[in-house]
């Protein structure tokens, strides 16, 4: 089967390809004065606060040692907030190949999405490197690289009809991990197919806590087989 994409890059007319490469070079212009501005302003910031604390050490009201304790204080506080109110960019910080990674759980999720109704693909986690590098997964503008949501909360690649998945090949780690069988927030009893009552709910995920929204950790295979 040939590969050949008509809308691929490669493929377009001249004309086409300096309309694609002016957008991004002004989108790169933009974000460049923005970072150079922000640069500026953390530095003011900075020289200010350095400023303060050589007149407080020098005056003898505080130490550097008083100021080192603190300071880890807020940097504890202030990154446990950052990642609750503003994670910024999101990222996979594990760095693995997901056409190799080993644990890709098995569900007979044939026999089962009816009562669960592909929870599952309602979950928010943040991409790959080599999920945004391939181009094929879709992230949230407002929220990089966090994976695409529509306005019902499912996954941008599902098929809202069969509730399966559209990019099957290509889903990312979170996806091939993520085994729901002991997961309370879906079934209460896995086997005996009895879910949470929460599912029913249409708000779900949002109806979760913090702690319940948040997919468990991905062990690190790297090292199997």
């Amino acid at each position: 089967m040939s590969n050949h994409n008509p809308s691929s890059p490669s493929n377009l007319p001249d004309s086409q390809k300096w309309v694609q490469f002016d957008d991004l070079a002004n989108g790169l212009a933009y974000l460049h004065t923005r970072v150079n501005a922000n640069a500026g302003r953390t530095l003011e910031s900075a020289a200010f606060v350095y400023a303060l604390i050589d007149l407080l050490v020098e005056s003898g009201l505080i130490t550097v040692e008083q100021i080192d304790d603190r300071k880890q204080q807020f940097v504890d506080r202030l990154l446990q907030r950052y990642r609750q109110h503003d994670p910024g960019v999101a990222l996979q910080e594990l760095n693995q190949d997901k056409y190799t990674f080993a644990q890709t759980a098995k569900i007979d999720c044939e026999n089962r999405v009816h009562l669960c109704k592909a929870a599952c693909c309602k979950m928010v986690f943040p991409l790959s490197r080599q999920d945004i590098e391939e181009g094929v997964i879709r992230w949230e503008l407002d929220k990089p690289y966090v994976i695409a949501k529509g306005a019902d909360g499912y996954c941008h690649h599902i098929d809202r009809a069969h509730l399966g998945c559209g990019v099957h090949a290509q889903r990312p780690i979170p996806c091939r991990a993520y085994d729901c069988r002991n997961d309370d927030r879906i079934w209460l009893d896995f086997d005996n197919r009895v879910i949470n009552p929460k599912l029913t709910d249409p708000s779900w995920p949002h109806n979760l806590t913090a702690d319940e929204l948040s997919l468990p950790e991905i062990a690190d295979d790297s090292s199997l087989g």
